[in-house]
């Protein structure tokens, strides 16, 4: 009986040498925590479809911001929940609106977390859809831009280190772009939403933001599950329209996006790990049947393994303090 040449066992006998022969680096430096804010005042939420995750009142948002900081998090991105809706989400752009006195009160607390808001109108319009509902029924691509200009420029002026545009329209890339130039937010980076898909795994977060639709879906503007040139194509126009970091949505079951645009595109990289994704491993820990911080990790270096340069997660809180140990 011969024996194998090669031994790959060899560089798997001990921890030492299985640390020296990684070839992914799960690190607290590749994390986004994703925190939600209300008005209101002394309020702590949990959200109960997303066990430990929680929405937090204005008072209370900046605290937590720089606990995220001490983590050595380094960067969060922010949803608002407005007070009252209305069919232009006029709360999206206000100069007091919720996000915009969140950016100011935590940058008071916390100096150095990068601050990311997520701009679409989904969470400020009474009918819960990410853009201008015309007569038909339809998402009215023009008027909508014009609206989420508005609320990029509004969160760059009230403190945002990077907006992150989540609407899917034609053309928002281009149209923030020009009215942050506009404003002298030159150096406002833009991380564009490019590859978002129209995905059951956002239920939980829909929860959260209060922004599920009151009629139809978004098919007509997120993109469907079964396509990955059409990725690269979404990737393609956003980078010539001048967004500086790209993402794909949602992260686990779109590995293969991720992997193509990473090879095809030389921009940054960010990958949602959406609320779906932490739900359904939250659920199956609590109920003793998987060992929930170990594919926690392995989750997220699964997402970094297929070309993540950043992964948004609400497990960042938890991944930190373990990849700290």
């Amino acid at each position: 009986m011969g024996f194998p040449t090669h031994r790959l066992r060899r560089l798997r006998n001990n921890a030492v040498i299985r640390c020296l022969v990684k070839e992914t680096e799960l690190s607290v430096n590749d994390l986004i925590y994703p925190l939600f804010v209300e008005k209101g005042s002394r309020k702590k939420t949990e959200v109960k479809s997303m066990p430990g995750v929680y929405r937090f009142s204005l008072d209370s948002i900046a605290k937590e911001a720089k606990d995220v900081e001490q983590l050595g998090i380094p960067a969060i991105i922010l949803f608002g929940i407005p007070e009252k809706k209305d069919p232009r989400a006029s709360g999206a752009y206000a100069e007091n609106g919720v996000v915009q006195q969140a950016l100011r009160a935590i940058r008071a607390e916390a100096k150095k977390i990068l601050l990311i808001t997520d701009v679409c109108l989904c969470e400020y319009t009474d009918h819960g859809h990410c853009g201008i509902v015309g007569k038909d029924g339809s998402i009215e691509n023009a008027p909508t831009l014009e609206l989420l200009a508005k609320s990029a420029v509004s969160h760059a002026e009230a403190g945002a280190d990077i907006v992150a545009p989540s609407d899917m329209m034609d053309g928002r890339v281009a149209a923030i772009r020009k009215a942050l130039d506009r404003q002298r937010f030159v150096d406002t980076p833009i991380m564009s939403y490019a590859a978002k898909y129209a995905s059951a795994f956002y239920g939980p977060f829909r929860d959260a933001a209060e922004s599920t639709p009151k009629f139809g879906d978004r098919k007509t503007h997120q993109m469907d599950p079964a396509n990955v040139r059409e990725a690269l194509r979404e990737v393609a126009l956003d980078i010539e329209e001048g967004a500086d970091i790209v993402m794909v949505k949602p992260a686990l079951a779109y590995l293969d996006v991720i992997y193509r645009i990473r090879r095809k595109f030389n921009v940054p990289v960010a990958a949602y790990n959406v609320s779906g994704e932490y739900s359904m491993v939250k659920a199956a820990a609590r109920n003793g049947w998987v060992d929930g911080e170990k594919i926690m990790l392995e989750i997220l270096t699964a997402i970094k393994r297929a070309g993540a340069d950043m992964i948004l997660t609400y497990f960042a809180r938890e991944a930190a303090r373990l990849l700290k140990k």
